[in-house]
């Protein structure tokens, strides 16, 4: 897509909220279910070995859970792999939140996060704030917190090359904010992403 902003279009939305998630103990929920009465922050990650998603996913650790409740609002993350690793990965984030899987990749199809890439950021790109690690070490840690820690996952992480989103979706069938990955290191900064949700932050 041309515009990595758009906010999609409302039979997107109908179709995505349609279509089912799968939580940390394997239940299939209906993704509509999650921003039918609430306003919902819902982060598309890349896969769960990816160092650079676990440190955005560790940053919204630190979004308040009172400033998200005088918002009215919820943050779901949803990882492209199967539900195995979702336990370890919240451990290992210390996130507090939902996470789903959404393993056929369907929901991100259905928003039109379709970008598929190992790049990293452009020449001259400012680096995000989530990034606190340099490459080379989140190359290496997040190797380690994969593959070599959880070799039972290998094949359940998801697609090592597919790109994320970030929405501000509900209550109901409604979208105010939508921005899709360029590349590996191109999740919204929390802070834009709070703000476009009416959330207080820091």
């Amino acid at each position: 897509m041309d515009d990595l902003k758009a906010i999609p279009n409302d039979a997107a939305i109908f179709k995505a909220s349609n279509l089912e998630v799968i939580d940390v103990n394997g239940v299939k929920v209906q993704l509509g279910s999650l921003f039918a009465d609430e306003k919902t922050i819902v982060v598309l990650i890349r896969h769960f070995f990816c160092g650079s998603c676990q440190q955005y996913v560790t940053q919204l650790a630190s979004v308040s859970p009172e400033a998200l409740a005088a918002a009215h609002t919820r943050i779901v993350v949803i990882g492209c792999g199967d539900y195995e690793p979702i336990k370890g990965y919240l451990e290992l984030t210390g996130y507090q939140g939902s996470i789903y899987a959404d393993p056929s990749r369907s929901v991100y199809r259905a928003l039109d996060v379709t970008i598929e890439s190992l790049a990293r950021p452009p020449a001259g790109e400012q680096k995000k704030s989530y990034m606190q690690l340099g490459f080379f070490t989140n190359l290496v840690k997040s190797t380690w917190n994969g593959p070599l820690k959880n070799p039972g996952f290998v094949g359940k992480q998801g697609n090592f090359s597919q790109l994320g989103a970030d929405f501000v979706l509900g209550p109901g069938n409604s979208c105010i904010f939508a921005s899709r990955m360029r590349h590996s290191e191109d999740h919204t900064e929390i802070s834009e992403l709070m703000q476009a949700a009416g959330v207080a932050y820091p």
